[in-house]
């Protein structure tokens, strides 16, 4: 079998001989020394595993874990090279991983092989920086009880999917494993995370969603919505970075431009395509959105694959 032909390796968990090991829905964390400055640094792999209503699927995408930290490398480089703020980025190269780690395991370093990053290691800010392009999701939701989106009023009479007149900060709580994030108010947030720190991150999401949408948009793509995690540096500086992962399918909302169509669901190129068939289990009574999840039939692992590659493609060629 040629290697064009080879199935993918899934990697649906790693174990490596790193401290401070957490497993998040999708990202396996480690502790690492930075080779370049000697201090400690995190090292973030990108599994297999997806997860929709906060649940952990039992049936992993081969290869997704490669894609999205493709795609979410491609958007850090891109924050910093235009200005907008620093991320948590040093590398992503896997040689950089000790050769410790892969002692007396099962992963090994061609396990890491473009599913890995190295990032500084931060204080996280416990708040989901969420940006609204559209009305869709829990801000459609919203909108249809109140009028307003995390207490951002908008214009009476819109429609599901519509463009909103300007991008919208609608920010989070973020949950403990299992839970779900809660929309609150910008004072909620404010309150939790401090105004100086919040206003900033405000700032920082909005020209990042403008610089994502206006870039993908060039390439058939529109970015609904989308959200953003930062953190604060343990080493060297006190401004908040970006961290975790940017602008990926497993975060946000991406459309085909030219199927877009206001007052129904759109299509997308992300895990959308999952969650329509999952609510299709829930409505015949075969699944209430609590682990374990259903497995996945081989169409829906396929489709969601073919969406994140495309989506991968557009963007960052």
């Amino acid at each position: 079998m040629s290697p064009a032909t080879r199935p993918e390796r899934v990697v649906r968990r790693t174990d490596l001989n790193l401290p401070d090991r957490r497993e998040g829905k999708v990202r396996d964390l480690y502790r690492v020394p930075d080779v370049d400055s000697g201090r400690p640094a995190m090292l973030l792999i990108a599994s297999d595993r997806l997860s929709a209503f906060d649940v952990v699927l039992p049936t992993a995408i081969p290869g997704k874990g490669k894609i999205l930290t493709q795609i979410a490398a491609f958007w850090l480089r891109k924050i910093e090279a235009e200005g907008i703020c620093h991320t948590h980025l040093i590398s992503t190269d896997a040689c950089r991983v000790p050769a410790k780690a892969f002692e007396g395991v099962s992963t090994t370093r061609d396990d890491l092989e473009g599913r890995c990053m190295i990032g500084r290691l931060c204080k996280v800010v416990p708040i989901e920086c969420v940006v609204r392009g559209y009305l869709e999701g829990s801000g459609w939701k919203d909108y249809q009880r109140t009028g307003s989106v995390c207490g951002v009023a908008l214009p009476p009479g819109m429609k599901q999917c519509d463009r909103l007149p300007e991008p919208i900060f609608t920010p989070a709580t973020k949950a403990e494993h299992g839970l779900h994030d809660e929309n609150i108010s910008f004072q909620a947030a404010c309150d939790a995370a401090g105004r100086a720190v919040m206003e900033k991150l405000r700032d920082y999401s909005l020209l990042i969603y403008r610089m994502a949408a206006r870039h993908a948009e060039q390439r058939g793509i529109i970015i609904a919505d989308t959200k953003f995690e930062f953190g604060i540096p343990l080493h060297g500086g006190t401004d908040p970075i970006l961290i975790d992962e940017a602008l990926t399918p497993d975060s946000s909302r991406f459309w085909p431009a030219d199927a877009y169509q206001p007052g129904r669901s759109q299509r997308s190129f992300d895990k959308q395509f999952v969650r329509e068939y999952l609510e299709g289990l829930v409505a015949s009574g075969m699944w209430n959105k609590t682990a374990p999840g259903p497995d996945l039939p081989d169409e829906v692992v396929q489709g969601t694959l073919d969406r994140y590659r495309e989506a991968c493609d557009r963007l960052t060629r």
